[in-house]
């Protein structure tokens, strides 16, 4: 029987179970695994971000997009929708194992309005760089 989340432990499960996936994908686990060098220091980061964007704490501090911009130009601009693709399919995938509710919902929403945004936003700091 799964439950919906309810606190940073949930969270912290989830972004923990999520990565641990995406370091063994065969597609995203080569730009992770080459950019992060303290695993579990990321894992707390994220799992604040998480933390922030599912009950509304401010407990996150940071710049995603510049984040993943900075990924993208060390990878040759070589992140695509399929990685987007892949990374949501995960994100899903994994909270629907662990959990089931309105958060977990929410969760899997906010997840696929951070890709796109990202995604459009890594191209045109592309465009902006020509």
């Amino acid at each position: 029987m799964r439950f919906d989340i309810k606190d940073r432990a949930d969270v912290f499960t989830l972004v923990s179970k999520f990565y641990d996936k995406i370091r063994k994908d065969e597609t995203l686990g080569p730009f992770f695994n080459t950019l992060i060098t303290d695993w579990p220091a990321h894992i707390e980061r994220l799992t604040s971000f998480w933390e922030s964007s599912l009950f509304l704490k401010t407990k996150y501090y940071g710049n995603p997009l510049d984040v993943h911009v900075k990924l993208d130009q060390a990878h040759n601009n070589s992140i695509t929708d399929k990685h987007f693709g892949i990374w949501l399919n995960i994100w899903v995938q994994t909270i629907d194992e662990l959990f089931e509710g309105e958060r977990a919902n929410n969760a899997k929403q906010r997840a696929r309005k951070m890709g796109t945004f990202l995604y459009i936003n890594i191209f045109q700091a592309r465009q902006n760089k020509v």
